[in-house]
């Protein structure tokens, strides 16, 4: 699908429809396995990534009835071996916190995704699990999906330091822990995104986090056979997703907003804080905290932005950064991110798309080893790839409200933003072909 936006005037967006948190719905369909009860989830994502997170949870023996007012996930009593591939389409989540739970499950378990997702680098998840006694075999010593687990019910204790500070990392390590015969150990360097600690903690497991001089501690203790609590959960808005409309703002002179039921977990929002830092004005309104800080965003766009260094606090933005790029390209200055190779090995080279796209948009923008670096400037209609890269396609939607943007191959959009171009199209006008 080829995407056409138009340049948009002043608008006063009010956004109630935000998709639901991605990461948080991946977690629902996985956790939910862990109970002996049916957990209820209201707003599930229905994003191509997230559905395909939940069906592999089907495969696995969960039932799922849906009423209108949400999911009742049905878990079997012991997860159960497939007959079919486990395919988890483009979702990196999914098959990496999947690769944690199967590790420490009875059976045969065939891991696939999709011609991106078998790209995408897996070692930094198997060679650990393979430390404590995992089974996993696949393309170039199990670097590459598809990936083959021999189930082992048996999985070792660990005391273990990661090199990267990954949530999807943490999740499958602490996956594996529950299952292992002795409490476990897991470090990171820097806090990465914590939901996992949080909903499994909600759900009745014991984890403790506390926060050393150049890492975070997590000690996870082992089930040793016992089940967790169901989940009863309403799923907020996605700050990632979000952070579009809150671009959306930014960049145009005039325009105002409020984002409505977002999470504002301190590990989601690193994004605003930048855009604030650039001369945004942002207020967040608190509305709940039961499992998470739920709360409304409400922007003004300054009347102009300021360039910015990015180089902390990588792993809380991560997903943020190709539309913080967009916000670089329209600042007074030279923008600046670093330490963010990790940007290297997403759905596809992120640091090469977003510059690559900018400069087809008449940009000055450069390549770093673990970044970039973009002189703002007057942005350029243009027609652009989205890589195959959702995150991609929908930046470059919304720089399209500056100058005018055709985007090529927009269709993955849908992995995690079903309802993207409803949002979009309330605020200027858009044509799909």
């Amino acid at each position: 699908m080829k995407l056409k936006v138009s340049k948009a005037q002043a608008f006063s967006l009010d956004a109630n429809k935000i998709a639901a948190d991605k990461s948080i719905s991946h977690r629902c369909a996985i956790f939910s396995l862990l109970s002996d009860k049916s957990s209820f989830v209201r707003n599930y994502l229905e994003g191509e990534d997230t559905l395909n997170t939940l069906q592999i949870a089907q495969k696995l023996g969960l039932s799922v009835q849906k009423e209108q007012e949400g999911l009742y996930l049905i878990p079997p009593a012991k997860i159960c071996e497939p007959n079919a591939i486990l395919d988890c389409g483009n979702a990196g989540t999914a098959i990496r916190l999947y690769l944690g739970l199967l590790s420490a499950q009875k059976g045969i378990f065939v891991l696939s995704g999709d011609e991106y997702l078998n790209k995408r680098p897996m070692k930094r998840v198997t060679e650990p699990l393979r430390s404590i006694g995992a089974q996993i075999i696949g393309r170039e010593d199990a670097n590459f999906a598809p990936l083959v687990v021999l189930g082992n019910e048996r999985l070792a204790k660990f005391n273990y330091t990661s090199k990267i500070p990954s949530a999807q990392v943490k999740s499958a390590m602490i996956l594996s822990a529950l299952f292992a015969k002795e409490d476990s150990i897991y470090r990171e360097i820097e806090l990465s995104r914590d939901h996992s600690e949080k909903i499994l903690k909600g759900m009745g497991a014991k984890i403790e986090s506390k926060i050393l001089k150049n890492a975070v501690e997590i000690k996870i203790e082992s089930l040793k056979g016992k089940k967790l609590d169901p989940l009863n959960i309403e799923i907020p808005a996605d700050p990632s997703s979000a952070f579009f409309f809150a671009l959306a703002i930014a960049i145009t002179p005039n325009a105002q907003g409020i984002l409505r039921n977002v999470l504002l977990n301190k590990t989601r929002i690193e994004a605003f804080k930048i855009l604030e830092q650039m001369g945004v004005k942002i207020q967040y309104i608190i509305t709940s905290e039961t499992y998470e800080r739920i709360g409304d965003i409400e922007m003004t766009a300054p009347s102009s932005l300021q360039a910015v260094n990015v180089h902390q606090k990588i792993a809380w933005l991560i997903d943020e950064i190709p539309a913080l790029a967009i916000a670089m390209a329209c600042a007074n200055g030279t923008s600046r991110v670093q330490n963010a190779k990790e940007l290297r090995v997403k759905e596809t080279d992120r640091i090469y798309a977003v510059v690559k796209n900018l400069q087809s948009c008449g940009i000055e923008a450069y390549e770093l080893e673990d970044g970039f670096e973009i002189v703002g400037g007057e942005l350029q209609k243009a027609c652009v790839s989205s890589f195959g890269d959702h995150r991609i396609a929908m930046s470059f939607a919304i720089a399209g409200l500056v100058c005018g943007m055709e985007i090529e191959n927009a269709e993955y959009i849908n992995i995690s933003f079903p309802n993207f171009l409803e949002i979009l199209a309330s605020i200027t006008k858009i044509e799909r072909d």
